[in-house]
């Protein structure tokens, strides 16, 4: 995609561009550019190929969704969804996972305002993930299916692979902890859910708020789900800061319970899917697995159908604790 092809559409819509910039991508089939407008604005210019073009029709639904319960995302300024191009706005070049000029005390607003914005999201109604013409989710729900496929790509993508499952039972029994992990998330109530409520999902702003990006793929979801990403994914606040936004969110042992469930699933299923971005040649990820797998197993510890078996996969995970993947 040569995104200087796009300079004509962008004048004929009120959008004059001096430069496109081409982003970095990852293994989405998505092209971003970054675009310097006449007169000094930015913004960024997005392409869906014509084989997920209905992801550019679900960011429009997700954004309006999310802007009706004042949940900051970029605006829309102009679209072509036969096309598949898109003008949104720059909301700035460093998500939260980058700005590592921030220590635990300055990026510690950030986290409590996107754990603010995560129970906002959650209050969504039900009905406005629903299909107007089927009423059937217009995103697969994040169930216990659906959350077992996601432990499959890391057992296949990474465990297997390196030699982390041990042999007969002690293999079987980390299939059962997988099984029941899943099956527990998914008899809950479901809410909705970012789905990949994360640092690299979110951008500082001035006011030490964040706006949330990459939305799309909003859907019902565990109800500790977005919570347990935001707080394990890529860039982790302090123990202090976690516990106290728990105590501030959570109602209970049952609910600090799901989410501590709710983080082994995700962590374990984030450690596959860096293993498996390498595979397709996208490499950048692989360090933060052992940081990622050691917070798979705290929180492992701390559920009844993990706390047995945590000790056995601390011994036989340390290889992959003690150094980054490859």
């Amino acid at each position: 995609m040569n995104f200087s092809d796009l300079a004509p559409w962008l004048a004929a819509r009120g959008f004059t561009p001096e430069r496109i910039e081409p982003l970095p991508g990852d293994v989405s089939p998505r092209r971003y550019g970054r675009v310097r407008l006449a007169g000094g604005a930015g913004a960024i210019l997005a392409y869906y190929p014509e084989e997920i073009r209905e992801v550019a029709s679900r960011f429009l639904r997700t954004t309006e969704l999310l802007q009706s319960v004042q949940v900051p995302v970029p605006r829309v300024l102009t679209v072509d969804l036969a096309r598949g191009w898109m003008l949104i706005e720059d909301l700035g070049e460093q998500t939260l996972a980058e700005r590592r000029d921030l220590d635990d005390d300055a990026i510690e607003p950030y986290f409590r305002h996107a754990a603010k914005l995560g129970r906002r999201i959650a209050r969504l109604p039900l009905s406005a993930l629903l299909d107007d013409v089927t009423n059937q989710p217009w995103n697969p729900p994040l169930d216990g299916p659906l959350l077992r496929r996601e432990l499959r790509q890391t057992w296949d993508a990474f465990l297997l692979p390196r030699g982390l499952l041990g042999y007969g039972e002690q293999s079987r029994a980390i299939e059962a902890l997988f099984d029941e992990i899943c099956a527990r998330l998914g008899a809950e109530a479901a809410v909705p859910c970012h789905r990949d409520f994360m640092a690299r999902n979110l951008i500082p702003r001035s006011s030490e708020e964040v706006a949330v990006i990459d939305h799309q793929d909003l859907r019902l979801g565990p109800p500790r789900y977005d919570l347990a990403s935001l707080l394990n994914d890529t860039r982790f606040p302090s123990p202090r800061l976690e516990a106290e936004l728990l105590a501030e969110t959570l109602g209970g042992e049952a609910e600090i319970e799901s989410y501590h469930r709710a983080a082994a699933q995700r962590t374990l299923k984030a450690a596959g899917t860096y293993a498996k971005f390498a595979e397709r040649g996208a490499p950048r990820h692989l360090p933060l697995i052992p940081t990622t797998l050691a917070r798979a197993l705290g929180h492992l510890a701390r559920i009844p159908e993990g706390a047995e078996i945590a000790p056995d996969l601390t011994r036989l995970w340390g290889p992959a604790l003690e150094a980054p993947a490859h």
